[in-house]
């Protein structure tokens, strides 16, 4: 039994068949040659874009020359009316005073602080499974609400039942399903003045969400000036300045850097959960020993989490299976040859996680679902070459240890009181809506232990 795969798709279609494809579904339109190609060339009327899955072409466009390869606006256009000019869109020295204030907010020692605000929204996740024992559940919005939860605990202080927190929620959840990772922006050259392919849906929703932060935010300026605000994220990241500036954020930009810490801490890892509770339920004996680990410890401290191996290799390997972030876009800003190919100025670099982790030539039986293959050699050397669930190089992901500490610790939490078992003909199809997720959901029957 293996791990459910997106609808295959032949190697060779026509240009404007692939774009239909695409706007279906980003993952569906891949073709399978891709999972055994080193290297690939798509060709539009517009542009040229290059996937790659060279470990040592990764490490060039990501690690050793990221100044050569910035961030491409093909990408950012697809999530411009909700994330503005934040820290994941920006590039150069914009990127740059971005990141030097908000880095010292997710620092080692204060994952340590806001480590019970995580466990408390674990436990409200518990709790509120209980009325839901013995029933089909479907786990998407029980991930993406456990996730939302630990994001306004530690950003903001309230839990996800506080009102602006509960109505920002509840636009997420209707503007992740609408938007594409990419839209029709992605492949045309347009100016910058010319309207983009938002629907009017998309635009109103993203504005709400932008309406509701901008109200958090406004009120957490207050509590600052007025010496009451809590010592939490939020407080952390809007009293940082530049090092070289000694100016803090301004409200419209922290605006944008909540709505991508909540894109990126909640949307992300409510896929990878998802996803992870799936896996558990399809492998039942593996269920069983992260359960008989989480047993073992209790309700965890924060030094309890090195001891939750099994809980963190279920998810590392969830991670490998189902990126949340399939691909990524750069753009070369001159003239470079990739495996004695010219890549012109302009052209699209594509690193996907979803075709290098899956790559026929670099793992070990790519497409099964086996915790245990991080303590391989194989899996150590992949882990090191050809594993980027939250990219690499200076762009990895700021919060990349916030989601290794979240991630086994909800796991562990659910699983040492709850059982989850799939549901026959259920079976997940995996999409790429802003992150990956399971076209009609995940369902699974939840038992109590």
């Amino acid at each position: 039994m293996r791990p459910p795969k997106p609808t295959p798709r032949p190697d060779k279609v026509s240009l404007w068949r692939y774009l239909r494809l695409f706007r279906q579904d980003l993952l569906s339109a891949q073709p399978q040659r891709l999972y055994r190609a080193w290297m690939a060339e798509f060709r539009t009327p517009f542009f040229r874009s290059y996937l790659i899955n060279q470990p040592d072409l990764i490490r060039t466009v990501l690690k050793d020359r990221p100044d050569a390869f910035p961030k491409s606006n093909r990408i950012s256009e697809g999530l411009r009316p909700l994330l503005g000019r934040s820290v994941f869109l920006t590039n150069g020295a914009e990127w740059r005073r971005q990141r030097r204030i908000i880095d010292p907010a997710f620092e080692g020692g204060r994952l340590k602080d806001t480590f019970p605000a995580m466990v408390a929204a674990a436990q409200a996740c518990v709790d509120r499974l209980e009325a839901h024992v013995g029933q089909e559940v479907e786990c998407e919005g029980i991930t993406s609400h456990v996730a939302a939860d630990v994001i306004f605990r530690t950003l903001f202080s309230v839990p996800i039942e506080h009102e602006v927190a509960a109505q920002v929620f509840d636009k997420f959840r209707l503007y992740q399903r609408e938007q594409p990772l990419l839209n029709l922006a992605a492949f045309v050259p347009v100016p910058s003045w010319v309207p983009r392919f938002h629907s009017r849906k998309t635009r109103q929703t993203a504005r709400q969400i932008r309406n509701l932060i901008r109200r958090l935010t406004a009120e957490r300026a207050a509590a600052i000036k007025n010496g009451t605000a809590p010592d939490d994220l939020a407080t952390k990241i809007m009293t940082t300045p530049n090092p070289e500036t000694e100016k803090c954020f301004d409200t419209q930009e922290m605006v944008d850097q909540v709505a991508i810490f909540f894109l990126a801490g909640h949307e992300t890892s409510a896929s990878a959960l998802a996803w992870a509770l799936y896996l558990l339920a399809l492998y039942p004996d593996w269920q069983d020993k992260l359960a008989e680990e989480a047993q073992a410890i209790g309700t965890p401290e924060f030094s309890d989490m090195s001891r939750l191996h099994l809980s963190r290799d279920v998810f590392r390997e969830a991670l490998r299976l189902y990126p949340p972030v399939p691909m990524m876009v750069r753009q070369a800003t001159c003239p470079e040859q990739f495996r004695d190919r010219d890549v012109p100025t302009g052209s699209q670099i594509v690193v996907s996680p979803w075709h290098l982790h899956r790559h026929e030539r670099l793992w070990d039986r790519p497409d099964d679902f086996d915790p245990a293959r991080w303590a391989t050699e194989n899996g150590k050397k992949c882990q090191r070459d050809a594993y980027i669930p939250f990219s690499a190089g200076p762009r990895v992901c700021t919060g990349a240890g916030f989601a290794m500490i979240e991630g086994p610790l909800i796991l562990s939490m659910l699983l040492r009181r709850y059982r989850f078992e799939t549901i026959k003909g259920n079976t997940p199809v995996p999409v790429a809506h802003l992150t990956v997720r399971s076209k009609d959901g995940i369902w699974l029957r939840v038992v109590e232990r």
